[in-house]
């Protein structure tokens, strides 16, 4: 019950902007964050422009493999209208996957372009070989939001994120940035079963990862049958994805709400929100330019909380949120930024300061347990603080031990 509460009061729950440019997120979440209760699933977008959205990738397929369908599939996705497209020299077959690719279908375009190739699904597919080849590009490095993110996935020790994507940019994001033990790889039947534990930890593969060696044939969830092969068959995913809402807040990052793989995510754990009430609440961080308040309720009623982020500039606010999350972050952050903020703030009196620094400075002292609010509260007096920010954090000091003792 005290799930669907927070749910239902959403719109009044407190709200922190970590800098200026970045993107408002819900405190509950900060908090989740810092008590290590929080992983994040990235999707395609978070390496693009770099690689090919499902979308870009199902054109790149098409374009080696079947270049007269591609003319169109090129057409319907620069936004030309369906009914103005030539398709006299097209068999019924590649009308059907015109069709399904109109309707944003990526998954079931692919799986009737491999039947229709290859007879039959298998490892070694025209199709899964152009995918590796157009995902294996040798000059494509981590972007910093690949390093921001893997910064965020530490847990206050292992360090755990959920991804879809195919390509290993995350853990070469790792590498950089020097993390010891060195993040781990781990795709489909291998992965680590969710738990508190230190070993449920790495880069988890959901849909598979293409080997570093491209001698060696990937398992990918490519197609509608590797889909219902995986998430109804075996039901590998699924219960994946269902035990670990049960233990984290899931933090989606890349996805647009009709990316195919959001949707199978989604069925995968929002059908059971209403009678298990133990499953935690989910976010999203979706670019909401221009200002689309309707775009924003089709992620609630799919049992998603949206964070509403400017995605102009190509979403340079998403990446510098992120960036001043993971440099904020009570697991590992900086602690001369947090006192650089608490310093800044200190000067003006709280009175006359701005909602938005009153807002961080408290999130600060609410995350911190004791021994780091006294010393935050020593380190404000010790700059001049009046009395409006000395008594903020003997405030949120009570608050804090009446909600140990509940």
């Amino acid at each position: 019950m005290r799930d669907q509460l927070i749910r239902n009061s959403a719109s009044q729950e407190r709200v922190v902007s970590l800098g200026t440019g970045t993107a408002a997120i819900p405190e509950r979440l900060l908090l989740a964050h810092a008590r290590g209760e929080v992983v994040f699933v990235a999707g395609a977008g978070i390496s693009q422009p770099a690689l090919p959205s499902f979308q870009g990738l199902v054109l790149d397929v098409y374009k080696a493999l079947d270049p007269p369908v591609h003319a169109v599939l090129k057409s319907i996705a620069d936004g030309q209208n369906l009914d103005d497209i030539d398709q006299s020299s097209l068999l019924s077959p590649q009308k059907a996957e015109v069709k399904r690719f109109h309707k944003e279908e990526y998954d079931v375009v692919l799986g009737l372009l491999e039947r229709r190739m290859e007879g039959q699904t298998h490892g070694r597919s025209r199709i899964r070989q152009e995918v590796a080849e157009v995902l294996r590009k040798p000059d494509v490095k981590p972007a910093p939001i690949h390093g921001a993110l893997v910064r965020l996935a530490d847990r206050g020790g292992p360090v755990t994120i959920i991804t879809t994507n195919f390509e290993l940019l995350l853990e070469d994001a790792g590498k950089g940035l020097k993390l010891s033990p060195a993040v781990q790889t781990y795709s489909l039947g291998g992965i680590p079963r969710p738990s508190r534990r230190e070993d449920f930890a790495g880069v988890l593969h959901i849909h598979g990862a293409l080997d570093r060696n491209p001698a060696r044939i990937s398992d990918l969830i490519l197609t509608d049958q590797d889909f219902g092969e995986f998430y109804l068959r075996r039901r590998v995913v699924p219960d994946f994805i269902y035990d670990a809402a049960r233990l984290y807040n899931l933090v989606l990052v890349g996805y647009s709400a009709n990316d195919p793989p959001m949707r199978y995510l989604l069925n995968a754990v929002d059908a059971d929100f209403t009678r298990f009430r133990d499953l935690k609440e989910r976010f999203a961080f979706v670019g909401n330019s221009p200002r689309d308040p309707v775009g924003l309720e089709d992620w609630k009623g799919r049992g998603i909380t949206p964070i509403a982020y400017d995605s102009a500039n190509d979403h340079s606010v998403l990446l510098e949120t992120l960036q001043r999350w993971a440099a904020l972050s009570a697991n590992n952050g900086k602690q001369s930024l947090v006192d650089t903020v608490v310093r800044r703030s200190v000067r003006t009196a709280r009175a006359e300061s701005d909602q938005a620094e009153r807002d961080l400075f408290d999130h600060l002292i609410r995350r911190a347990d004791a021994n780091e609010r006294s010393r935050l509260a020593a380190l404000a007096g010790g700059q001049g603080a009046d009395y409006g920010w000395l008594d903020a954090i003997t405030a949120i000091a009570m608050e804090r031990e009446q909600e140990r003792r509940r």
